[in-house]
Formats: structure tokens, C-alpha cells, sequence
């Protein structure tokens, strides 16, 4: 009796295990196509204390309007690549004058990279663990929370909070360079992707397992 119930737990768990590879397989391809089309945007502070994340926020802030009429009429991701590359340095420059404005002396780090992203919201979109191409501003030590949007197509510049004028734009932009069904994967705000965040999470999980198990 004791060895049925025990080779009835070890079926059942094959079959979530079976279940789970099949889900895992499907949505890794959906994020690497994904993660093809967009370009993310990173500020990273220096520390969690008040004064440096209120000015990593200032210097969101002073970089995004310096960049928006650049990006804004972008109309493939090989022109936002472009564009962001060529204006590096003014962008650094600002960065850095803010950071002097504002009394600090730290060092910044900009770069156009590949990165690795836990499961990110912004507003209606949720995006799964992966590896992006991200612009990254690091500043001082970079050990701070950071804050993160998607710069291409440009998503940064709309306000999330304006609800759902702020969606309807967002699912424009998205819709653009992203196919239908990649972009039901993403769009968290229809009833069937509720649970879209507990489903990236256990995602997440199941890849960290099996790259300890390599």
C-alpha cells in the first residue's frame, strides 16, 4: 500500500514537471522574440537612501526630455539603436551635471547592453525574466534600487498614471512591433492575464533550477 502511494507522488509530480517543461519551453521562445524588439531603459542609483534615489529620478527625468524628440519618431528599433548610441555622451553629460547640480561627485556609467531582467510591470505590460537589450545609466556604485521602461517603442514617455488613455497608447506602441500573439503573452490587463505575474514568477523559478541542475 505504502509503495502505491509513493509511485502515485512520483507520477503526479512527473506530470507537473512535464507540465511545467512544456510551459517553460513555450514562453522562453515567446521572451527571446520578444526581447528581439525592444530596447529597455535602466537607471540604477548609487544607494537606497532618499537623496540618492530622488536623484536617480532627477536625472530620469532631465534624460528622457533631452531624448523623447529623438526617439519619438523612431520607426524600427534599428533607428532607436542608432539614435541612442550616437547621443551616449550628451547623456552622460547631463547625467553628470546633474549629479554636480546636485552637490555629488559620482562617477557615470552609460552603456548599450545585453542584460538580465527579473519580471517587470509597466502598466498594462508585463515582461518575463529574461535577457534584454537594455541602455543603462549606473550611477556611483549602482547598488541602489533601480528604475526601468521601455525606450524602444518609446513606452517611457507615456505617463502610466493617466490610466486608460495612458494603456490605449501603450497598446499602439506595442502592437507595432510585436505580433498578436506575442502581445496577448505580455498585455496584463484582460481578465485571462491576471495570474500573467504568479505565471512569469514560476517561470523564473523553473529556469533558475535548471540552470543549478546544469
Amino acid at each position: 500500500m505504502k509503495n502505491k502511494f509513493v509511485a502515485i507522488i512520483l507520477v503526479s509530480i512527473l506530470l507537473c514537471v512535464s507540465v511545467l517543461w512544456v510551459v517553460f519551453s513555450k514562453n522562453n521562445t515567446s521572451q527571446e522574440e520578444i526581447s528581439k524588439k525592444l530596447i529597455r531603459f535602466h537607471v540604477l542609483a548609487n544607494s537606497d537612501t532618499t537623496e540618492d534615489q530622488a536623484l536617480k529620478l532627477k536625472i530620469r527625468d532631465e534624460v528622457l526630455e533631452y531624448i523623447y524628440p529623438k526617439l519619438k519618431n523612431s520607426k524600427n528599433i534599428e533607428e532607436s539603436r542608432d539614435i541612442i548610441k550616437q547621443r551616449d555622451q550628451e547623456i552622460k553629460k547631463i547625467a553628470e551635471k546633474v549629479i554636480r547640480q546636485k552637490g555629488y561627485n559620482y562617477n557615470v556609467v552609460t552603456m548599450l547592453s545585453r542584460e538580465n531582467f527579473p519580471v517587470k510591470s509597466y502598466g498594462n505590460i508585463t515582461l518575463p525574466q529574461g535577457n534584454y537589450e537594455a541602455y543603462r545609466i549606473i550611477i556611483g556604485k549602482g547598488e541602489g534600487h533601480n528604475w526601468w521602461c521601455v525606450m524602444f517603442p518609446p513606452l517611457c514617455f507615456t505617463d502610466i498614471t493617466k490610466g486608460e488613455v495612458a494603456y490605449e497608447k501603450t497598446e499602439r506602441d506595442m502592437k507595432q512591433v510585436l505580433t498578436p500573439e506575442e502581445y496577448k503573452f505580455v498585455n496584463n490587463s484582460n481578465k485571462e492575464a491576471n495570474n500573467l505575474v504568479v505565471k512569469f514568477k514560476m517561470i523564473e523559478v523553473l529556469k533558475n533550477i535548471c540552470k543549478k541542475s546544469k
